[in-house]
């Protein structure tokens, strides 16, 4: 199990390397894919290897200070190592695209070098038992996402998003922290063995484990990019599209979902702190999916997309019973991470041979590639959740686990259930809208493609790593052959059948949404966006959020603001001017006394001067009392 650490410390090792290799860019890449490279291989190792899952790994010397213990371990159970595995994999397959995608960028070797510390901190919080290294992980990641966001930060639409994304996310986390910190010093150490036995025994104040559960959800909300703090991700795609892939599919967004996962038992015990999540879930669903459809640019439609998608993947622990467990939710990040990371490498490749990422620039791209459209429909299958691809097997155990809940008697994973088969519909609707897009037949009108334009060249690089992540997407869901989640591999047929119904609901709306009235001949209609012709020029509001950053300037920024404002008024003319009033007397009083008896006790200034200063200080003592 020494293996654990080296899982994270060879990609944490590599950023450093790759930024002292930065002259020579082959030597970077070598560096940047070797790295993780090797971690995946670890990582796998470790996964097929596993025996005692209770073995835990140091990585530094505990720290014990008394009253509180700091183990610093790392585990091995099958959850954590199989998502590690995932996490190394997508990291790597970040990398290798990013080599061509980047090809240009003289900044490369920065970036392939954050890329790797940012895996690394997800590895950390991944395979953490312990609540210190845990934190460790979440704020470097949060460190990385800003340099990643803001990666083209010589022009101003990365530097205010990088700016923004890291504000948002690091407001969320003084909850967070004060969360772990009550955690640990009820228990007495920051292992999560021993914070879990402490805080599910009866005699553990429960109205205390509740502050802290709905302080570090408030923490997790902020870094997913859940309501009210989900307006920073979409704005985050002005990063490299290997950012957005990396930032999106298995790390940053889904940390928080694991990290719950790991406190689940303790969670169920909460009520607060479930209720929290289940609204904000639930309302996040289905706003962030309403969003995504009216998007005019398909990169911000996948953004959306994420925001709704990881509301998904916390519902599941904010509804499932303790019966159920948190398998449901950890499922849904795992099968996430496969088909969000396809989506966003293909619709970057997209982008590259259409010059750009809007609906109309990539309008009939896709049929020029079979390689990128074959990739596009399946990561949109398994985005809406159709049978058989990961996605579809992940989504029908969280509507089951939400609808076990309900059944249960929880209000709360009735309102989740609900959310959900709603997200189901718009879901569908979305991504069918996405394919009608990019698979637009050619010829078209509205600036669509001519059948005359060349195939868009995908380099080896690319298309070995979309093909590897598309084998993840529709074979992903093998997993459930195994018992690494703890969740059950048989099928819900009631819910299957509802959500496959409702799925092809949304499809069918977007699709005839699609259809115009005018003919091109008896047997083929002129396909339109769905969302232009439903929305119109409505679609600048979705574009733009429904002006929720307007609402953050009037109800968050400008407050503030003013009262920092306030308090530095107040500071320069109280505080401030006590000490220079006090200064310029002592001054006065040392030039008249000096001037006066100069010529005859010339050390009577200073004795004067030293009098002032005894008696201010005996004033201010007298008053700090």
């Amino acid at each position: 199990m020494g293996l654990l650490l080296a899982v994270v410390a060879v990609p944490a090792l590599a950023a450093p390397l790759g930024l002292l290799a930065a002259r020579s860019r082959s030597a970077a890449r070598a560096v940047a894919v070797g790295g993780l490279g090797i971690a995946l291989v670890l990582a796998a190792y470790a996964l097929l290897t596993r025996s005692d899952p209770a073995d835990l790994v140091s990585t530094f010397p505990a720290i014990d200070t008394g009253d509180l213990r700091i183990p610093l371990q790392l585990q091995g159970t099958g959850p954590a190592l199989l998502i590690a595995a995932v996490v190394a994999l997508v990291g790597l397959a970040v990398q290798v695209y990013s080599v061509v995608y980047l090809a240009d960028d003289d900044r490369y070797a920065v970036f392939a070098a954050t890329v790797s510390l940012f895996t690394a901190a997800m590895l950390l919080v991944v395979l953490s038992s312990d609540l210190v290294l845990t934190l460790v992980g979440w704020e470097v990641m949060g460190w990385c996402s800003y340099l990643l966001i803001g990666h083209w930060s010589r022009r101003e639409g990365p530097r205010r998003a990088a700016h923004k994304a890291f504000i948002v996310t690091r407001v969320a986390d003084i909850g967070f922290v004060l969360g772990v910190v009550i955690l640990a010093a009820g228990a007495g150490s920051t292992a999560y063995d021993k914070v879990l036995a402490y805080w599910t025994q009866g005699s553990a104040d429960r109205t205390l484990l509740s502050l802290a559960l709905v302080l570090l959800v408030i923490g997790v909300l902020g870094k997913s990019a859940q309501i009210p703090f989900q307006d920073w991700l979409p704005d985050a795609m002005e990063g490299p599209t290997p950012a957005s892939a990396l930032i999106h599919a298995a790390t940053m967004v889904a940390a928080g979902t694991f990290v719950l996962a790991q406190l689940f038992p303790i969670l169920v015990l909460s009520t607060p702190a479930r209720v929290v999540l289940a609204v904000s879930t639930a309302l996040t669903m289905v706003l962030s999916a309403i969003t995504a459809f009216g998007q005019s640019d398909l990169k911000r439609l996948l953004a959306w997309s994420t925001v709704s998608q990881v509301a998904v993947m916390l519902s599941a622990l904010a509804s499932a019973p303790a019966s159920v467990g948190s398998g449901p939710g950890v499922l849904h990040l795992y099968a996430h991470a496969f088909f969000k990371a396809l989506l966003f490498l293909t619709i970057g490749w997209l982008g590259v041979a259409a010059g750009g990422t809007s609906a109309k620039a990539v309008r009939g791209v896709g049929r020029r590639s079979e390689l990128l459209r074959v990739a596009f429909l399946f990561g949109l299958l398994a985005l809406a959740g159709l049978p058989f691809v990961v996605g579809g097997v992940s989504k029908e155990a969280v509507i089951a686990a939400a609808h076990e809940g309900a059944q249960a008697g929880d209000p709360a994973a009735w309102v989740v259930f609900a959310a959900l088969l709603l997200t189901v519909v718009l879901t569908a609707a979305y991504a069918a809208r996405a394919y009608l897009v990019v698979s637009a037949p050619t010829g078209e009108r509205d600036g669509a493609t001519s059948a005359d334009d060349p195939a868009p060249s995908v380099p080896v690089g690319v298309s070995t790593v979309l093909a590897v992540l598309l084998g993840g997407t529709v074979f992903g869901g093998l997993v459930l052959l195994t018992d690494l989640l703890g969740v059950n591999g048989g099928v819900d047929l009631p819910i299957l059948v509802l959500t496959v119904v409702l799925a092809l609901v949304g499809a069918l709306l977007a699709w005839r949404l699609s259809s115009s009235p005018d003919q091109v001949r008896r047997s083929q209609a002129v396909r339109v966006d769905p969302a232009e012709r439903l929305l119109g020029s409505r679609m600048a509001m979705f574009d733009n959020g429904f002006g929720i950053d307007r609402v953050y300037r009037v109800l968050v920024a400008s407050p503030v603001i003013a009262l920092a404002g306030l308090v530095a008024a107040a500071d320069d003319s109280i505080v401030d001017a006590t000490g220079r009033v006090a200064a310029r007397g002592v001054t006065w009083l040392g030039r008249t006394s000096h001037t006066r008896h100069e010529a005859e006790r010339p050390a009577t200034g200073l004795v004067w001067v030293g009098a002032a200063v005894v008696v201010i200080g005996a004033v201010g003592v007298l008053a700090w009392r």
